[in-house]
Order: structure tokens, then C-alpha cells, then sequence
């Protein structure tokens, strides 16, 4: 195997496009963190056009998996927590290659887990969280039961994330094992949730009222980055303008939802301008309270 890896680095060296290489072997043959494959190889860039490039071949009765990731979307993945592997990857990956010391500076931020990290994770996982919650309560009114099930359990899987992340860890794949050591409460409602001997509406009902009560008190922490933008000038901020500011790019879609729900809460004010008085029309814009 050591070869195989001595062969790939030789080979891609000299690509002044390749930043580092990372390998990962499988820890066992029913392990999904390679996806099935004798060896993960990460390959990192700087070319944005060469990302998300994917080889599967033999060498050596080695099934090798090549994966090629830019450095852009690289750091998006780390955000947005989509590829759950990833974070496994860095940590735990053996380092064959690494000019400038890329990878070596990532997985130590990774492991020292800034605020600013912190922050912008703790919005990207309760804007997903508030989503799944009030489709959840939505189907519940109408007796669409199994919808509601699922949204809830994907709600509660966003809430056991932003506790993980309060403490100061990334999220892993197994985040209930996680959970337990760290929030015992949270990892209690999951069992409620799905081994519970009541019907399947009041289960959901029991995890609706607790994220009503427990996850909705995180808000003004959660959303700081916004709330920041927000108080970041006298003037109030329209929705379009809100939509292109960097750092709060990655939830441009769920804003409309988060807005609103941090006016009823109190924690931002509308404001009205009159946009046309001729035919009353008036925009809704939002400054910090």
C-alpha cells in the first residue's frame, strides 16, 4: 500500500496545481468511510475547474478511490457539514503531500475549532434546523404523520449538531454517539422519538413542544452572524441586500424564514420604506433591535 501512495506522489508532484495529497486506507471491509474502496486518496487544488473530480481504478489489487477537491470547495464542505466523511478524512488522513503546509493548518483549525468557525456553523445548522421544525409542525396539522416523523428526526438531528458544535467539537458521522456523552437530555428525546411505545403522532408532538422550548431559546446565539450584520450600520438592510453578503451566503435561501422568525421573537424590527406610493407599495427592511 505504502508504495502504491510513494507512486501517486511522484506522479503528481510536479502539477503545480496540486496543493496536498491526503490518504485514507479503510478501516475495515464494512466500512463506508472510503466508500468501499482499499484506499481514499484526497487530492487538493488550487484550480477551481479541476474540483470534484473523481477516479476509481485498480493498481496492484488495490481498489483505489481518487477524489480531487479545490481549495474553495473544500473549505464549503467543512461549513456546511454536507460530506460527513470529510471532517474524518482531515483529522485522521495520513498527509503524504503538503506544499505551504495547507493541510497541516486545516486540520490543526479544525481541531482548534475557532469561534468564527463556530459561529458560521452554528447558523448553517439552525437555519436547517428551523426549516425541518416548522414543516414538521405544518404536516402534524394536517395528519401527515410520516412527513412529520421525518422532518422531526431530521430537526433533531440539526439540534443534536448545534449542541456538539456549542461544545466546541465537529459534528462526526456518528453524532448520537456524541450526543449522548455530551447532552444526554437530546439523545433521550431521539429515543422517545423513535422507540417510543406511543403512537407516532405523540412522539412527534413531545419533540415539536421541546424544540419549542429548548432549541428557539438558541436563536439570538445561533444567528449572531446575522444579528452582526445586522447592527453593523444605522441603516436597516434590505432582504436582497442581506442576500449578498458573504458570510451569509451559505444561508441565502432559509433568510426569509430566520427573518421573520427573529422579528416575532423580538430580536429584529421591520422597517417600512414606501417604495410606491401611488400604488402602496412599501418594502419591508431589517435593522437589529
Amino acid at each position: 500500500m505504502n508504495a502504491l501512495k510513494e507512486q501517486r506522489v511522484a506522479t503528481l508532484r510536479d502539477d503545480d496545481a496540486v496543493i496536498s495529497i491526503l490518504a485514507v486506507d479503510n478501516p475495515s471491509m464494512f466500512s463506508a468511510v472510503t466508500d468501499g474502496f482499499d484506499l481514499l486518496l484526497l487530492v487538493v487544488t488550487d484550480e477551481d475547474q479541476r474540483t470534484n473530480q473523481q477516479y476509481h481504478y485498480i493498481k496492484d489489487n488495490c481498489r483505489i478511490q481518487e477524489r480531487w477537491l479545490s481549495i474553495s470547495e473544500l473549505s464549503r464542505l467543512i461549513v456546511h457539514g454536507e460530506h460527513r466523511n470529510l471532517i474524518y478524512w482531515i483529522l485522521k488522513g495520513e498527509i503524504l503531500l503538503d506544499k505551504n503546509t495547507y493541510l497541516e493548518g486545516l486540520r490543526h483549525r479544525m481541531l482548534e475549532f475557532p469561534p468564527d468557525m463556530r459561529e458560521h456553523k452554528l447558523l448553517i445548522e439552525f437555519a436547517r434546523f428551523l426549516r425541518r421544525y416548522l414543516d414538521s409542525k405544518e404536516y402534524v396539522l394536517y395528519d401527515h404523520l410520516l412527513d412529520a416523523y421525518n422532518d422531526i428526526l431530521e430537526a433533531l438531528h440539526h439540534w443534536a449538531r448545534i449542541v456538539i458544535i456549542e461544545a466546541g467539537i465537529h459534528p462526526e458521522i456518528t453524532v448520537w454517539r456524541q450526543v449522548k456523552n455530551i447532552n444526554p437530555g437530546v439523545y433521550k428525546l431521539y429515543e422517545e422519538l423513535t422507540l417510543s411505545n406511543e403512537t407516532l403522532k405523540q412522539r412527534v408532538q413531545l419533540v415539536l413542544l421541546a424544540c419549542e422550548f429548548s432549541v428557539m431559546s438558541k436563536m439570538e446565539r445561533c444567528c449572531k452572524p446575522l444579528l452582526d450584520v445586522l447592527s453593523s450600520r444605522e441603516e436597516a438592510w434590505s432582504l436582497q441586500e442581506l442576500q449578498q453578503i458573504d458570510k451569509l451566503s451559505d444561508i441565502q435561501f432559509e433568510l426569509p424564514l430566520i427573518l421573520n422568525k427573529l422579528v416575532k421573537k423580538s430580536l429584529t424590527k421591520e422597517i417600512i420604506y414606501t417604495v410606491d406610493e401611488q400604488v402602496s407599495t412599501f418594502e419591508i427592511r431589517y435593522l437589529n433591535s
